[in-house]
Parts: C-alpha cells; structure tokens; sequence
C-alpha cells in the first residue's frame, strides 16, 4: 500500500509559501532526526529555489546519536545549506538557530535590514513547541496529532528578526514507499490515510534488521535468527495483552503498542534510515515514476490517437510491429 496523505489546506500552504518566499531571506526547514530523508519535503526545494537553507533536525534525544551525526555531515555538504540538531523544549539549543540564520545571510539582521526567515515542515514535527520555546511564551497551538497549525502566522523573535510560521506540509505524491510508512510511524500523517497494522509489521521488520538488541531489551524476549516481522507483532501482542477470546491476538492493539513506543522513546532511540539507505529508495522510488509516467503517457497518447486528436505516432523497431 502506498500511503499518500495531502488534505486540503495544505494546498493553500503551499501557495502562501510561494508568494511569500520572494522576500525571504532563509528557509528553516524543520525535520525529524528520526527520519531526517523522509521528513525532508522535495516540494519546499522547488518552492524557495536558491535561497540558503538550515535544516533543524528535532527531536534528537528521541535519535539514535550514532546515526544524527551522519545526516548533520550530509546536509552540511550541501551548497548554501547549513544543518544542526536539537531538541525543540529545550531553551539553550534552541536559540542556535538564531545564529545559524545569520551566518546563512550575514547582512540581514538590522532594524533597517531585518532577517525575514520561513519555517516549514512536516506536520507533527515540532515546529509549534520550538517556536514557543524561542518566544517564551505560547504562541502557537501544540499537540501529537498532524496537521494542528492551520494558518501562516508572523512572530517577531527579536529585534530585527522576523519569523513567518507555516502550517505543516506534506507533498501531493509520495515517491519513495518507505517513507510513506516512516511518516505514517512518525504521526505526520492523519490516522485515517494508513493501516496501522502495516505500518508496525513495516517498522519492526526495519528494526528487527537495525535494531534488535532494543527489540530484546523492551519486549523481553530472544528474538530467533529467522523471525518475521508478522511473528514478532503477534508475540509483542501475546506479552502486552492484546489477545482476544481463544488465544487470538488482537494485532491492531499490538499495532497501536509498537507505533506508540516508537514515538515515545520507550523503545528506545531509533533512527529509521541513513543517508545511505535513503539514498538507494529514492533512487528505487524515482526509477518506478519514471517507469509509471511513462506508462501514462502510452496510455494518454492511444486515448488521443482513439479519438482522432492527433496522429498515430510512427512505429519503431522496438514496438514489435
């Protein structure tokens, strides 16, 4: 299943973002250090063309430390990109990101230049608490469920420092599978665009790979060399107490017990991808659309030769003719 979730008012996100980005100076695009490739929108990229990016990767004391460092050297290497993580409830790291934007535009910043920054992100990532953190004060709603903040908002962080909020944003087509389920994992997806049941059989069969001394320790068991993902969510099932009448397990409560564990760091802190990693399904993932575009290209060409809109295109020795 191929989890794809863009409800309506992200549309008008999208064009607040387009007309807003002319006189903006950084782009701070919040990411979750959980899944740092698949929380970055490729969208955003077409939106703000060339102007300087800083990637706040949050929620990194919910990441595995081995692995931020990695994607922190992956983002600095791009050009005109800055990246560094935090934590977003925590006061001090927070107002790094101050000092990174101007490093990224060092003549903006006056009452007479004022840096005008954009943040952006995903829904459920975080943007809310960091900007009431920095504000000191509650200036944005916050909550666990996607898709909370609804309008752009412009908050004055400090003299000569503007900051214009948006709404959490995903993208119309979700190109690469993994993600789909990682943000589904994650909570920036509403609860009614997946089966929960497939996004924990999807997670624990990454984490039996990456992670199972953690499997081990939270779930008290011993994991065999050929476990499946479809086994161990009826085991953790059996354990936790969702089982149903004659011994049946209940996987969707065994579901919903991994997914929440997940996002709350009981589990332990995971990481669900490297640079890597993601690398070689967004490769896989853009390989399979082109290969579906030109499909529906055919198919569009033969409806318009059907009804006489435009010739029949001349047959190729490839076209088995």
């Amino acid at each position: 299943m191929a989890i794809q979730w863009f409800p309506g008012h992200m549309h008008l996100t999208k064009k607040a973002i387009s007309e807003r980005i002319k006189e903006i100076d950084v782009v701070i695009e919040l990411l979750d250090a959980r899944l740092p490739g698949s929380s970055a929108n490729p969208m955003l990229a077409e939106l703000t063309g060339a102007k300087p990016a800083l990637k706040v990767l949050n929620k990194q004391d919910l990441a595995d430390p081995t692995r931020t460092p990695l994607w922190l050297a992956h983002y600095n290497s791009l050009p005109g990109t800055s990246a560094i993580a935090l934590d977003a409830s925590e006061t001090t790291p927070a107002r790094r990101l101050i000092d990174a934007c101007h490093a990224l535009a060092p003549t903006r910043g006056s009452m007479v230049k004022p840096m005008r920054v954009l943040i952006c992100g995903i829904p459920n990532v975080g943007k809310s608490t960091l900007i009431n953190t920095l504000t000191g004060k509650r200036a944005t709603k916050t909550g666990d469920e996607a898709g909370i903040t609804k309008l752009e908002q412009r908050i004055v962080l400090a003299d000569g420092f503007y900051l214009w909020d948006t709404p959490g944003m995903l993208w119309p087509r979700i190109i690469v599978a993994k993600s789909g389920y990682n943000l589904a994992a994650s909570g920036a997806i509403g609860r009614n665009a997946f089966n929960e049941e497939e996004v924990a059989l999807e997670l624990l069969d990454y984490l039996i790979q990456a992670y199972p001394a953690l499997l081990e320790a939270r779930y008290k068991l011993k994991l065999a060399p050929d476990i499946t993902d479809e086994q161990l969510l009826e085991e953790i099932g059996r354990r936790r107490g969702a089982v149903l009448s004659k011994g049946r397990v209940n996987l969707q409560k065994a579901a919903e017990i991994v997914i929440y564990e997940f996002r709350a760091a009981t589990l332990g802190r995971v990481t669900l991808e490297t640079p890597e990693e993601f690398a070689q399904w967004l490769a896989a993932g853009q390989l399979l659309d082109a290969e579906r575009q030109v499909k529906k290209d055919r198919i569009e060409t033969d409806r318009l030769v059907r009804f006489k809109k435009i010739p029949r295109p001349p047959r190729t020795s490839g076209d088995g003719a």
